[in-house]
């Protein structure tokens, strides 16, 4: 068998889905008597919420679905690799993708993969298909990886439930890049052992919500540190037209920009503050409208980049990708003219904006069955119909996957 490198692989398709509802973070702090004078820290204006018949699966289906469904059948039977990214786990054993895997369609010649490292996770496994893809060991090869959770939180987690989205993004990677072509060898990395954050058990996440920030802050510097290392010339400042940075909230991304402009020698405030307007705030736009992805929220910002800037020839983006506990990449994509019109037939934007706005005390009825998601039950009744009223309040909507009932632990799901 011959094998022949391949230089050039990337984003073929790509897709996020942030379900069906939102809530906005002006009612959320208002229903909870939150201190309004921090809410301008955010940066953020809804928040995603997942209805009852909706947990990870059902939120990677979703969002990869589209993406199938403009690929031929050839095309489908090339996905060779299915990853899926989650700290939402639904199994001690069986992993999300079969589920996944199955729903989609996909063929049996396909390997199925469940991996975890907080967000950091579809990160990692976009990387190491890269390199499986370039080193040409099967011609033609596609993989999907897709990154899906939900949220558990409630009033318990105080600053932070305003903050925390459910949703999914999925990347269909080949050496057909339309979207985003990556620098191949153009990564820094640094990781190391903190708990900073955790989900012990399948209702209960914990957060040192202060230490976490600083070391976001850390990990940015280190693995650009790394970056420079392995790409000659690399400056932060000037190597990059776009940056996209995983996004717990908009506030820490903008804390994150200053302290690497700080580092690089520069404090003059209004240039801190136009380079940030005109390379970070395209990326911003969805995720204040969702929330913090966990592991799909760097795709999430990337998505934003893409759908709110204009490309005239050839640009580079920045990605800075941060899993809690934790691991971290700074690396680079090229984005070219044509990247716009191939991602704009997911109609991001649009699907965001047709959601059905929550009340409080909607979004406090759904509280409780929702930290049941993840719960290991052995039978389980979702009345879909229950939540009709909410469904027929979405303007916009693709045909969805939805979780019907779990009986004898295995998870049964149908189509709306």
């Amino acid at each position: 068998m011959s094998m022949q490198l391949n230089t050039v692989v990337g984003i073929e398709a790509m897709n996020v889905y942030c379900g069906i509802a939102q809530i906005s973070v002006e009612v959320m702090f208002q229903g909870r008597g939150l201190d309004f004078k921090r809410m301008n820290n955010l940066g953020m204006q809804n928040r995603a919420i997942n209805l009852p018949f909706e947990d990870p699966i059902t939120n990677a289906v979703n969002a990869a679905k589209p993406i199938i469904d403009n690929l031929t059948a050839d095309e489908v039977a090339q996905i060779e690799i299915l990853v899926v990214a989650s700290e939402s786990g639904i199994d001690m054993s069986k992993s999300i993708s079969s589920y996944v895997h199955r729903h989609l369609g996909l063929a049996n010649t396909c390997r199925l993969l469940e991996v975890k490292q907080a967000c950091f996770a579809s990160t990692a496994a976009i990387q190491l298909a890269v390199g499986y893809l370039a080193s040409g060991i099967s011609s033609n090869a596609k993989v999907m990886v897709i990154g899906t959770d939900v949220a558990i939180v409630n009033a318990r987690a105080e600053y932070m439930e305003p903050t925390v989205g459910a949703g999914s993004s999925a990347l269909l990677l080949s050496n057909n890049p339309k979207i985003a072509q990556f620098d191949l060898g153009a990564f820094g990395l640094h990781s190391f052992e903190v708990l900073d954050s955790a989900r012990p058990t399948a209702q209960h996440e914990i957060a040192d919500v202060d230490g976490s920030l600083f070391v976001y802050l850390d990990c940015l510097s280190k693995s650009f540190e790394n970056y420079k290392s392995k790409v000659t010339g690399a400056d932060f400042l000037n190597t990059f037209n776009h940056l996209a940075f995983h996004t717990p909230f908009a506030g820490l991304v903008k804390s994150a920009h200053k302290k690497m402009l700080r580092e690089a020698g520069i404090a003059d405030v209004a240039l801190v503050s136009e380079d940030f307007e005109r390379r970070l705030t395209p990326s911003l736009h969805y995720p204040s409208m969702v929330g913090n992805l966990c592991s799909a929220s760097v795709y999430l910002a990337l998505a934003s980049t893409i759908d709110h800037i204009h490309v005239n020839d050839v640009d580079r983006v920045g990605l800075f990708s941060y899993g809690s506990g934790c691991s971290s990449e700074f690396f680079s994509l090229l984005l070219s003219r044509d990247s716009k019109n191939h991602l704009k037939p997911m109609q991001i934007g649009d699907y965001l904006s047709a959601r059905t706005e929550l009340s409080f005390a909607e979004y406090e009825s759904l509280l409780e069955e929702n930290l049941q998601c993840l719960v290991p039950v052995e039978n389980r009744q979702l009345a879909v119909s229950k939540y009709q009223h909410l469904l027929d309040r979405v303007s916009k909507r693709r045909k969805i996957l939805v979780l019907d009932n779990i009986t004898d632990y295995y998870r049964n799901y149908i189509w709306i």
